[in-house]
């Protein structure tokens, strides 16, 4: 579970508990003694869901999964070793909870949803339903088990494909089109929520081409149909019977359904799942370059009429686009089709074929050209950084509203910085000066403004007194990775 914004959480609607039922006010629920339907816009002018529900349920299925429970030691934080948290309470001095006497290893049991997709045995669930397990089962509409197997895991997308040998063709769902939804389309749910067994919920598409915070790679179909605990990897199905997304994660303030779900749309499922079939596993196109939006301010820097693409930040070493794309280009396009905003690049990179040349539309230096990019092969990276910074002293930049210091050996040791980095980092920013209104934080360091090169605190100070508009293009190393900021200046 993730925090997103004003005790807001993003919930993924697994559920990795031992199973127990809390039932409250006197409710009274059997797991799989049926379909249960909660229904918010059916009526009797609609003719309710029935003969949908009768059509499209035999084909969900409920995801049994068991983990190995790794023991826990006597005395040891509860945040888990190495854990950002730890280390902040330790170093600021906040009491830290401590475990109790030493726990024995032991299984862990989670459930969630998935649906067939193929009569032989192929179901779709998602990956965090059935990562880390040790053992998968399956249970049919007709309360049938089977053993599954995993056959591909994708965490960019949250999606995984299993095998069962039934010994016999199972009812299987159809994929829809996604794209073809319109928000106010009424969709059902169809799932497992707290291990009821067979539930329907019903609402309509709330809206489309979300982005959660969950990768790059899914614009999600956001819906009010309830969604809840267990109803991870189940369909959401349209009117026609048809899958047009997999249910992923809610946003709630307590962990319960407040009618803000998300669901990977159909097309995407439709093709990672492909790819797992096949394969086993998803290859993406790769680029080689870390990009950033274009603000209006970016925009107006560096002279754009509008403020679409994707800015390159930083171009990899050794990557792809090294030698052909530069820092401060701004993508607009890629084999003709346009890119308007940043988040529309990886996708259709990641969809470009390996090893083959894509056509980059790019501005650079306010002129339009194409340049040609062989394609590479991404890879799974972790990025890791440090969360403190002691600087030696700061100086004041008052129409940044921000202190500075030199960048030390001990600077780049704590931020995770090559020996090569060189400007002026922010040690601190005034709440509502400039830089903070522009995203700037405590750690960032300040390599460019306009194109300047910035070695030391007077560099950036120098910069900003003489620079000749009152908004600049700066260039920033946050933790290893480079990006633009545009910022507008306080008067002086």
């Amino acid at each position: 579970m993730s925090v997103l914004t004003e005790g807001r959480r993003l919930s993924a609607t697994g559920d990795r508990g031992r199973g127990t039922r809390i039932l409250r006010r006197g409710a009274v629920a059997l797991a799989g003694a049926g379909i249960i339907v909660w229904s918010s816009v059916a009526s009797a002018a609609t003719g309710g869901y029935a003969d949908l529900v009768e059509k499209v349920a035999p084909s969900v299925v409920t995801v049994f999964t068991t983990q190995l429970q790794p023991a826990g030691e006597a005395g040891a934080s509860p945040f888990g070793p190495g854990s950002p948290f730890e280390d902040f309470a330790r170093r600021f001095g906040v009491p830290v909870p401590q475990q109790g006497p030493q726990q024995r290893p032991g299984p862990a049991h989670g459930l969630g949803s998935g649906f067939v997709i193929d009569p032989t045995g192929y179901v779709v669930t998602n990956n965090h339903v059935v990562e880390g397990a040790t053992e998968v089962k399956i249970k049919l509409g007709d309360q049938q088990e089977y053993t599954a197997t995993v056959v591909g895991t994708d965490r960019e997308t949250d999606l995984a494909l299993l095998k069962v040998d039934a010994g016999k063709d199972l009812p299987a769902a159809v994929f829809g089109n996604s794209e073809s939804l319109r928000v106010g389309d009424p969709v059902i749910a169809v799932g497992n929520p707290f291990g009821l067994g067979g539930t329907v919920t019903s609402g309509i598409v709330s809206a489309r081409g979300r982005a959660i915070d969950d990768g790059p790679y899914v614009d999600f179909i956001q819906t009010d149909a309830a969604i809840n605990r267990g109803n991870s990897g189940g369909p959401l199905f349209n009117m026609d019977g048809q899958v047009v997304g997999v249910n992923s994660a809610i946003l709630s303030p307590n962990g319960g359904s407040v009618g803000v779900g998300f669901a990977i749309p159909s097309d995407t499922v439709r093709t990672v799942i492909a790819q797992l079939r096949e394969n086993g596993r998803v290859e993406r196109g790769w680029l080689g370059v870390s990009v950033q939006p274009v603000t209006p301010e970016i925009a107006d820097a560096i002279g754009l009429a509008d403020n679409r693409g994707a800015l390159v930040a930083q171009v990899m070493p050794d990557g792809p686009a090294e030698g052909r794309l530069q820092s401060g280009d701004v993508i607009r396009s890629v084999d003709g089709k346009p890119v308007e905003s940043m988040r529309e690049l990886p996708k259709l990179i990641a969809a470009s074929r390996i090893g083959e040349p894509a056509r980059i539309g790019i501005v650079r230096d306010g002129k339009s050209m194409d340049v040609a990019v062989d394609i590479g092969r991404r890879e799974q990276k972790t990025a890791s950084a440090a969360d403190h910074l002691r600087p030696e002293r700061t100086a004041a930049l008052g129409r940044l509203g921000i202190t500075v210091a030199p960048v030390t050996d001990e600077v780049r040791s704590s931020l995770g910085l090559e020996e090569s980095v060189e400007g002026a980092v922010v040690t601190s920013l005034k709440p509502d000066g400039a830089a903070a209104k522009a995203g700037l934080v405590a750690g960032d360091v300040i390599e460019k403004i306009d194109g300047r090169a910035v070695k030391a605190p007077s560099d950036l100070e120098a910069a900003v007194r003489d620079a000749p508009a009152p908004s600049v293009l700066v260039l920033i190393n946050r933790h290893g990775s480079t990006l633009f900021v545009g910022i507008r200046l306080a008067d002086a």
